[in-house]
């Protein structure tokens, strides 16, 4: 978990214009690293992993980089989270589909799209690829779930937010824990700027800790 730096290994299968192969992913809550054969790539968010400098300046990579972040790939692996069934948590997996395209003129990426699912009792819940973040693919995914079925992590968490001026893929939730009974009293993207500024830490949207507590709609800039 966050603060206790407790690291996640995710199995990746990793295809790119020569094939596909497998990889391992690592996250303890802040930074994610990926080891694709003997290269390493990291970063906080997953359209932001960085080749290591070294191995750019000793030689052509043979990784398609923009800036020397990672794309031209597709990567596909499970996270680990909780589901809360009619009171009762158990294990369950967010299956990750995520597409990298090559970069373009304008510095940016040709493609960038994700897309998410979770099967619970014989059943695939999956997003629709296409909000582009991880926040809607999750919110898609929860929406889909049956009364008393809840993803127990920050995207579902009372003290959890995101800033208005936007946010990454995955990664920038804002959490105040630290201000609880402040926080839940927002209701206003107006009211929001008054706590903005005074977020306990960044968070990810499939983190959890012992302060979860179900988010109720109406409160903070998410309502």
């Amino acid at each position: 978990m966050l603060g206790e730096k407790s690291m996640n290994k995710y199995n990746v299968i990793y295809s790119d214009i020569s094939g596909s192969q497998n990889a391992v992913m690592e996250n303890d809550g802040i930074t994610i690293r990926l080891f694709v054969g003997n290269s390493i790539f990291s970063g906080r968010d997953f359209d932001s992993l960085e080749l290591s400098q070294d191995e750019i300046l000793n030689g052509e990579p043979k990784y398609t980089l923009n800036d020397g972040v990672l794309c031209g790939c597709t990567l596909q692996f499970g996270i680990d989270v909780k589901l809360v069934v009619d009171g009762i948590c158990t294990n369950s997996v967010v299956n990750v589909m995520l597409i990298l395209g090559t970069p373009v003129g304008n510095g940016g990426i040709s493609e960038e799209s994700i897309q998410l699912s979770l099967s619970h009792a014989g059943k695939t819940y999956t997003g629709k690829g296409k909000s582009g973040w991880f926040e809607g693919e999750l919110e898609e995914i929860q929406s889909q779930l049956p009364n008393g079925v809840y993803i127990r992590s920050c995207i579902n968490c009372m003290y959890s937010d995101y800033s208005p001026y936007g946010h990454g893929l995955f990664g920038s939730m804002m959490c105040f824990k630290n201000i609880k009974d402040e926080y839940v009293k927002v209701t206003t993207k107006d009211g929001f700027w008054s706590v903005h500024d005074r977020y306990d830490r960044l968070v990810q949207e499939t983190y959890v800790c012992d302060d979860f507590i179900r988010r109720t709609k109406g409160v903070g800039y998410r309502g």
